[in-house]
């Protein structure tokens, strides 16, 4: 994760989890204990669960294609009834689950409406979810919604039968959160003056 989309790069991608899985040449780590994070390459998603063994996570981010399009172009390609068709056409094993992130952002994606959406959505897929509580940084659009309005979402999803955990932020104070990490460097503006800039280099929503 964090890392640009490894769906994009398969063949490689292949080859490190080859690497990593391989007790003889590799590292030897079960596939049970890997997890390959996407924004939803649909065709390679199917490829992956047939070609391997490790677990899937899918960004999310909203239960309407007109949001999630907002957040992620990559759902003009692939909208979210193709997405979560190929979920529920996937070989999951019995005892595992798809993961799927999903940044709340304050006022935009975690409504009552929403959960209601979301887990009509997610109806035949096995899975559970990720709730991430956005964290701000320096020039972001976007707020963290209110404790109290991230534990309704969470009870609301629960109430439908779906398993859903919060990821405590970790890091935050420091600005180095999942979202947050970024450099900053200085210039000159018009005046002559130096003025700091800062630039991300962990994009959430974007391969």
């Amino acid at each position: 994760m964090g890392m640009g989309e490894p769906l994009a790069n398969y063949s490689q991608t292949l080859k490190a989890l080859d690497m990593m899985t391989d007790a003889e040449v590799g590292i030897g780590i079960s596939p049970r204990k890997i997890t390959v994070s996407t924004v939803g390459l649909v065709p390679q998603m199917k490829s992956l669960m047939d070609e391997t063994r490790v677990n899937l996570a899918i960004s999310l981010h909203a239960t309407t294609d007109e949001l999630r399009s907002q957040l992620m172009p990559i759902n003009t390609k692939y909208p979210l009834a193709d997405l979560i068709d190929c979920c529920r056409s996937l070989p999951i094993p019995r005892r595992r689950r798809i993961t799927f992130e999903y940044v709340l952002l304050r006022g935009l994606n975690h409504s009552l409406a929403d959960a209601r959406r979301l887990s009509q959505l997610l109806q035949g897929v096995r899975c559970k979810i990720n709730l991430i509580p956005f964290n701000p940084h320096p020039g972001s659009i976007y707020e963290r919604p209110t404790r109290e309005e991230i534990v309704q979402f969470q009870n609301a999803l629960a109430a439908k039968g779906l398993q859903v955990n919060v990821r405590e932020p970790r890091g935050a104070d420091i600005q180095a959160a999942c979202g947050q990490l970024q450099g900053e460097h200085e210039t000159k503006n018009e005046s002559g003056k130096m003025k700091t800039a800062s630039h991300s280099t962990s994009l959430i929503f974007h391969p």
